[in-house]
């Protein structure tokens, strides 16, 4: 099924919250929400209020900055827990129960029909609100298929905006997670939403794959914190978007993406993965010789996302013995130094020479190549 529409529901103040290194102050919490919405996402997803005195503190600050996007908090599937949610200002609540048998005899201790029963109440107070409402099931993957199914046509019956699936331990795959949406989009007409986390690595494919099932909202967070290993990071989940149709991520201010992960990032303490998506260090560096030609001559050769669009650049790392002539051809181009081409040739096979014996900088290459134009004064052979 092609993917028709997405929004992002970003839950880097809910489930980023949850990261063990975040602790993060009211103050960090409008940086980082301002600049969520700066960047365009359709939803932020608060803690509930029910959490502590100052997540209802902070729920309330936040809804208060006038933000384009709309504002989320995730509860409990009790009243109580609903009716300090919906006196807070949010424009939606998005309820969870776990309906997995593990969570059913160890955590929750109610059967699935106590559970419709609570979803019914809950779900028809938050309607009452004028509110949006999303009742997801947690452990859906761990959770009997027909158990899931009837809880979800039955509060689509209520009226409510989403249903949500959640990976909650990381435990499906691709395949599961197709199927299992696909079964939910033919069973009700509401909207869906996929919560996935990454234990097991899957969680940006298994947020595509929904997305691709005919879920219409994806959890995210910035560089994917949260619980454990957390989930779809934001950055990632754009990048396989953009990828998949360019056009359905021009509503986002792509640049913005590296301010959120630097910010983010110094804020819980941890660096950014050289490997991350799109922000990394070596996001769109090119070493090996046949890459960097390639690149030079046309970037789409081994680049599917163009760094200009992120408001980055790419980097050719030439200071190693892999180097290509091309590759030192164009940094002596960027030098504005002239050396022919038979030359240039010469000069990278001692480059490369050189890095046998001993790891190199890029001021060793440049070092190589000023000696040559210092050797060569009237700028030629």
């Amino acid at each position: 099924m092609a993917i028709q529409r997405f929004s992002i529901i970003e839950s880097t103040l809910r489930e980023g919250e949850q990261f063990v290194g975040a602790n993060f102050t009211t103050e960090q919490k409008v940086r980082i929400a301002e600049t969520l919405d700066r960047f365009g996402v359709e939803y932020l997803e608060l803690t509930s209020p029910a959490a502590s005195p100052q997540s209802l503190e902070d729920l309330r600050t936040i809804t208060g900055l006038g933000l384009k996007a709309k504002i989320l908090t995730h509860v409990r599937c009790t009243l109580d827990d609903a009716k300090l949610a919906a006196q807070t200002g949010v424009d939606g609540i998005d309820v969870v129960i776990g309906t997995s048998s593990v969570l059913r005899k160890f955590s929750l201790g109610k059967s699935i029909d106590e559970i419709m029963v609570l979803a019914t109440d809950v779900v028809k107070y938050i309607r009452d609100q004028g509110l949006e409402v999303r009742f997801s099931t947690e452990d859906s993957f761990r959770s009997e298929m027909d158990d899931i199914l009837a809880i979800y046509e039955q509060v689509d019956k209520l009226g409510v905006n989403r249903v949500g699936i959640a990976d909650t331990v990381g435990v499906a795959n691709p395949l599961q997670v197709y199927k299992l949406v696909s079964t939910l989009r033919s069973r009700v007409s509401c909207d869906i939403e996929f919560h996935g986390h990454n234990d097991t690595g899957c969680a940006i494919a298994n947020a595509f794959c929904a997305l691709e099932a005919g879920a219409t909202h994806i959890d995210t967070s910035v560089l994917g914190i949260g619980e454990r290993n957390g989930i779809p990071s934001l950055g990632g989940m754009v990048a396989r978007m953009y990828v998949t149709d360019r056009a359905s991520v021009s509503k986002y201010n792509l640049p913005v993406i590296g301010e959120l992960d630097h910010m983010v990032a110094e804020m819980v303490g941890v660096d950014i993965p050289f490997n991350n998506y799109i922000t990394g260090i070596t996001a769109f560096t090119h070493k090996a010789g046949i890459h960097a030609k390639a690149v030079l001559n046309n970037p789409e050769t081994y680049e599917i996302l163009s760094p200009k669009d992120f408001g980055l650049t790419r980097y050719i790392s030439i200071a190693h013995r892999l180097t290509g002539w091309n590759a030192i051809k164009s940094r002596a181009e960027q030098l504005g130094l002239a050396i022919p081409d038979t030359e240039i040739k010469a000069l990278t096979a001692h480059i490369k020479e050189m890095a046998d014996q001993r790891a190199l900088t890029l001021d060793d290459v440049d070092s190589v190549l000023k000696t040559w134009i210092d050797a060569h004064p009237i700028g030629g052979a």
